[in-house]
């Protein structure tokens, strides 16, 4: 009788333990972006997010943490809670050149639990529109004549948009200026308003300005052309080889997320990302939807980071 009485009171509570351990969400989800707000990051994440809370039954919140080139965001998410209610829509720079390029108080593998890929964005070459540049073999002869005649803006060192601009002054031989700025946004707006004349972001961030006639599409930084601007070139194209900085996108939990919270929460953002109308709004920025497992998506990462410290090497690129 007492070994029966004994399983029993075992058996009741591990089904009293089972739901509260795997009961998720239980609260309000926080979605937090390493960009400033109005940014192809956050717009992307935004939209995500608008179907994903529904689906998993709780509001989430979409919390901008800009700068220090994204370092800021992903050291906070990487030191949360790992019970799935912090998220982190982290890119290329977040977990691959930023770690490439200089030692962080975070590591982009064993900090974090990836959850799975959003899409991919091929990067954009675009100039201030009033600025006297034809295309990419003019401002090459130009910054050759006259070195530093024109500036470039990225989103902070260690992002895609230095990144690329780092390349292409490699691949041209020319000089240019940088000025980093705490994201895309800031960092657009201060090349629609000339205070910076180039910038490589992604066709996501730059296509509706581009659109709109405030930016002037130069190449594209990636293998081809975009259906979306046909008459646009790569930079190969234009004559400079080897500035191929194609973007990515996903959603990471800290590490020791449970693995079942982790599955649930990919489950979804798969449905989320197989939506005609997300699909739509994304692809008509110039970005193409991919989902992924969570071990697809870590292994992405890895390669990544394996491949830009490559180029940082290769390229004697600094944080400086």
């Amino acid at each position: 009788m007492k070994t029966r009485w004994t399983t029993a009171l075992a058996a009741a509570a591990v089904m009293a333990a089972a739901p509260a351990a795997m009961a998720f969400p239980t609260k309000t989800i926080t979605l937090v972006v390493p960009t400033a707000a109005g940014g192809g990051n956050d717009a992307m994440a935004r939209t995500i997010a608008q179907k994903l809370g529904p689906l998993l039954g709780q509001t989430i919140i979409i919390d901008n943490r800009a700068g220090a080139n994204g370092s800021i965001a992903s050291e906070y998410v990487a030191r949360a809670t790992p019970d799935g209610h912090t998220l982190m829509f982290g890119y290329i720079a977040t977990h691959a050149m930023n770690p490439a390029l200089q030692k962080l108080r975070y590591d982009p593998v064993a900090d974090f639990e990836p959850i799975g890929l959003v899409g991919y964005s091929p990067t954009l070459m675009v100039s201030h529109a009033a600025t006297p540049i034809k295309d990419v073999k003019d401002l090459v002869a130009q910054l050759k004549a006259k070195p530093d005649k024109y500036t470039y803006a990225s989103a902070g060192n260690g992002t895609a948009p230095h990144y690329a601009a780092e390349l292409f002054k490699l691949n041209a031989g020319v000089v240019m200026l940088g000025v980093p700025y705490k994201g895309s946004a800031p960092a657009i707006s201060d090349t629609i308003g000339g205070q910076t004349q180039v910038m490589f972001p992604s066709f996501f961030t730059a296509l509706p300005h581009v659109r709109s006639g405030k930016l002037k599409a130069l190449a594209v930084a990636g293998p081809k052309r975009s259906a979306l601007l046909p008459d646009v070139p790569t930079l190969k194209e234009a004559g400079v080889d080897g500035v191929d900085v194609q973007q990515w996108y996903g959603v990471f939990a800290p590490a020791k997320t449970p693995k079942p919270i982790i599955e649930q929460i990919n489950k979804a953002l798969n449905q989320v990302l197989n939506d005609k109308e997300i699909i739509k709004k994304i692809e008509d920025h110039g970005a193409d939807v991919e989902s992924s497992s969570p071990e697809q998506f870590g292994a992405l990462v890895k390669a990544e980071l394996a491949k830009w410290k490559g180029v940082v090497q290769k390229a004697k690129l600094s944080a400086d």
